[in-house]
C-alpha cells in the first residue's frame, strides 16, 4: 500500500485526507492518505522516509523548508522557492508547488488586475508570482521588512506596516494564518477598511472559516471566496503528481469535491 500524508502545523483542520481519500477510494487505489503534526520543519526530510510515505503535501508553516528538502525541483516551484508537494521518484524527493496554479483557477473568474497580498510566506511567494505571468499587477504588504526581500529581489512593490501608502486595489489577498485559530486581521482593521472602499474582490487562503477578514468585506459588499477552491485545485494537481497522471482533471475533481459536501 502506497501512504501519502500532509505535514503542517496546525494540520487537524486540513481537509486535504478526505479529498484525497474520497479519490483514492473511487479509483480502488491501493492507498491511503493521512495527517501528521511536524513542529519542525527542518525534519522534513526525515520524517517523510521515517514514515514510509510515497509523496507528501505541504502547509503552514513548512513550504520553504520543503523547498530545502527536496533533491530537485521542478516547475514555477524553483522560483517561488516555496514546495507544498513532494512525490517520491526512487530514493529521491522531487518538490512542486500546486498551490499558485491552484490558486489561480479559483479566482479567474474575477475581473482584478491590481492586487494586493497579505503576508510574505511561501504562498505569498506561490500566489505572486504565478499571477504577475498572467498579467496581474501585484503589491506585497507584510507587518516586517524581513521577509520582503524576495518579492523585492523579484521587483515587486513591497510595504511593511509601517511605511505602507494606501491606494486603490482590486482585489485583496489573505495569505497569512490571521484568522484561522483566533480573531486577528492579517493587517490593522483601519488600514483594511480603507481598501475595502476601494476594493471589488477579496480572497481568504483560509478554508472553511469566516475568518474576521472575510466578515469586514461583507461589510463593504466584496464579492468574496475563503480558500476552498483554492485547496480543491491544488489537491488535483497534486494528486496528479501522486499517481503518475493516471486520472483526467475532471475525474479527479468529482471525486475530489465530494469532501465538502
Amino acid at each position: 500500500m502506497k501512504l501519502f500524508a500532509i505535514f503542517g502545523n496546525p494540520v487537524s483542520h486540513s481537509v486535504s485526507p478526505l479529498m484525497h481519500n474520497f479519490a483514492i477510494k473511487n479509483f480502488s487505489l491501493d492507498a491511503c492518505y493521512t495527517r501528521y503534526l511536524l513542529e519542525d520543519g527542518e525534519k522534513l526530510r526525515e520524517c517523510f522516509f521515517a514514515l514510509n510515505l510515497s509523496g507528501v503535501n505541504v502547509t503552514v508553516p513548512h513550504k520553504e523548508a520543503a523547498f530545502k528538502a527536496c533533491d530537485e525541483v521542478r516547475g514555477i516551484a524553483k522560483e517561488i522557492e516555496a514546495v507544498n508537494t513532494i512525490v517520491k521518484e526512487g530514493d529521491r524527493l522531487i518538490g512542486y508547488n500546486t498551490d499558485a496554479p491552484g490558486f489561480y483557477e479559483s479566482i479567474k473568474e474575477f475581473e482584478a488586475k491590481k492586487v494586493l497580498i497579505l503576508g510574505a510566506g511561501g504562498t505569498a511567494k506561490a500566489i505572486s508570482l504565478y499571477l504577475r505571468t498572467k498579467g496581474f499587477d501585484v503589491t506585497i504588504l507584510n507587518r516586517s521588512r524581513e521577509r520582503l526581500s524576495f518579492f523585492k529581489d523579484k521587483g515587486f512593490k513591497v510595504f511593511s506596516w509601517e511605511d505602507f501608502e494606501i491606494s486603490s486595489f482590486d482585489m485583496i489577498v489573505n495569505t497569512t494564518s490571521a484568522g484561522l485559530e483566533n480573531d486577528s486581521f492579517p493587517v490593522k482593521e483601519e488600514i483594511l477598511r480603507e481598501l475595502f472602499k476601494e476594493a471589488s474582490y477579496c480572497v481568504d487562503v483560509i478554508y472553511n472559516k469566516n475568518t474576521p477578514f472575510l466578515n469586514l468585506a461583507e461589510e463593504f459588499s466584496l464579492k468574496k471566496k475563503d480558500g476552498k477552491e483554492m485547496l480543491l485545485y491544488q489537491g488535483v494537481i497534486a494528486f496528479e503528481y501522486f499517481f503518475s497522471h493516471s486520472f483526467s482533471k475532471e475525474e479527479i475533481t468529482e471525486n475530489m469535491l465530494k469532501a465538502f459536501e
